[in-house]
């Protein structure tokens, strides 16, 4: 009977998304429309949208039960820095600009932004391959976040589990590519609230927390609150800037910005946008931070069954528990649509229709997109079978793009002396620096077994930060030192120029 109620509420979420992605398949007319909604969106849509691309079961079940058995409730550093630097923040910096310059220049993926500012056809081939390879380690994480979840809460084999998430993202990118991915973001959002509202309740309601009474005296103890030595704050401090600001290089985030309808929306969008991130990122890893209150040293879970098991432990009516389910699958759901997008558009339209066959038309663009998304989520499937962590596969995801991306793309958006040069300096020099990790996790699984190997793999989040402030530095750097050298001419058409059709 249990099961027959969870089962019956997920069944209600997936035809809803396939309502959403058949009405609104109707209006994606375009690859504009398939890949930034025409440009339509307005706020509560973009940054639930945001929000939703945002924080999946990686967070829920890989990020919050790791800070929480590492770092106790110093771990809801990582929920409030989310909300105040990965959207806060975000939003004030980024969307306004960003809007306004691919809306003048009718710009859809981040490589096409990459060539407007700088001018290099290189650039752009180059930063549409890093992305559509290296958003799959991220996507294969949300792939085995909810597989967790699935295994603990339903007893059913994780493939399964994957299965269905993979079928529902690739019908509703099918149905209506961006519109139908941000409709069902919202109705998602809407129900990520709800369930993270949920969970907090029950949880601090539970036998193992008593209220908070029992919160308040988890505190005092060296679980709740542990003395971190030097390394464990710095683990914790690269661990909140990666996962806050590592948001500003990614693809699909930055995509969200290109579909606001206008200004007036970009500047509701970002009370919406941090409204959202703290409930749904402070709860979630709050909830992570009391797993020493459910487990003992010894009946501690590995890490990616934490959570799942917590939530197991509380006992929450089957209805709500199904509830709840739906919230971790809309989460995965919603970011593994917006990768795959984004990957999949990147590829089409910035490698395939640009450097090799550019007399490609609109609808076969859009539809080698639809094929590309297709192949990207069988290979994310892939991945996720592979013995690797949750946290580990995001970190060198995030670590290699953002560490590539973010420091070209925000500092165009406001220095106008920056360069090309300036620009391959930082996109290399974080390439190589966040690399690191991830080819040691690569020679761990072949077998390579020294110590170092072992150790710098798991560094992924020290070596993202790394990346990124030092691509940053060298953005800065490179373009100055070029800028004396010669004289660089400033490209004045990518902030004041309009191009006339989409």
């Amino acid at each position: 009977m249990e099961n027959t109620a969870l089962w019956v509420t997920i069944a209600v979420y997936i035809i809803a998304m396939m309502v959403i992605g058949i009405y609104s398949g109707r209006k994606s007319k375009s690859i504009a429309d398939f890949t930034v909604g025409g440009r339509n969106a307005g706020a509560w849509l973009s940054a639930l949208s945001y929000g939703t691309a945002y924080f999946s079961a990686v967070m829920f079940v890989g990020y919050a039960g790791g800070t929480g058995l590492q770092y106790g409730l110093w771990g809801i550093a990582a929920g409030i820095g989310n909300a105040v630097f990965g959207s806060w923040l975000a939003w004030r910096v980024l969307a306004r600009r960003t809007r306004d310059v691919s809306a003048r220049l009718k710009i859809k993926t981040m490589p096409q932004f990459f060539d407007a500012r700088y001018q290099s056809k290189a650039m752009k081939t180059f930063s549409a391959v890093v992305i559509f390879i290296f958003l799959v380690p991220y996507s294969a994480s949300v792939y085995k976040g909810l597989a967790s979840v699935a295994d603990v809460l339903l007893g059913i084999d994780v493939t399964v589990c994957m299965v269905i998430i993979a079928v529902v993202a690739i019908l509703l990118l099918l149905l209506g590519g961006y519109v139908a991915q941000a409709r069902a973001d919202f109705v998602q959002g809407i129900v990520m609230m709800f369930g993270v509202a949920l969970l907090i309740f029950f949880v601090l309601r539970s036998e193992q927390v008593d209220g908070f009474a029992g919160l308040a005296a988890y505190a005092q103890t060296a679980a709740g609150l542990p003395k971190l030595s030097t390394s464990q704050a710095l683990s914790l401090i690269a661990t909140v800037l990666m996962t806050s600001f590592g948001t500003w290089g990614l693809p699909q985030m930055i995509q969200k910005y290109f579909g606001i309808k206008d200004d007036k929306q970009a500047k509701r969008g970002i009370v919406i946008s941090t409204f959202f991130a703290l409930l749904v990122a402070g709860g979630g890893y709050f909830i992570g931070s009391l797993c020493h209150l459910f487990f003992t040293k010894e009946t501690m879970p590995v890490q990616d069954y934490i959570v799942p098991t917590m939530l197991k432990l509380v006992r929450m009516p089957s209805v709500l528990l199904g509830v709840v389910l739906v919230l971790l699958i809309a989460a995965s759901v919603s970011t593994l649509c917006s990768i795959t997008l984004s990957a999949g558009s990147t590829l089409s339209m910035d490698l395939i229709k640009a450097r090799l066959k550019p007399s490609m038309t609109d609808k076969s663009v859009s539809s080698l997109t639809k094929v590309l998304c297709v192949i990207f989520v069988i290979g994310s499937y892939v991945v996720a079978n592979t013995d690797t962590p949750i946290l580990d596969m995001m970190s060198y995801s995030w670590g290699i793009i953002s560490g590539s991306f973010l420091a070209p793309y925000v500092v165009a958006l406001y220095w106008k002396r920056m360069n090309r040069s300036g620009a391959w300096a930082g996109m290399w020099s974080g390439f190589l620096i966040a690399l690191v990790p991830a080819v040691s996790k690569l020679l761990s699984l072949v077998g390579v077994s020294a110590p170092i190997v072992a150790k710098l793999a798991g560094l992924g989040p020290v070596f993202a930060v790394a990346a990124m402030i030092v691509s940053l530095l060298l953005c800065f750097a490179v373009s100055a030192i070029d800028n004396r050298a010669r004289q660089t001419k400033v490209n004045t058409f990518f902030y004041d120029g309009v191009v006339e059709q989409e």
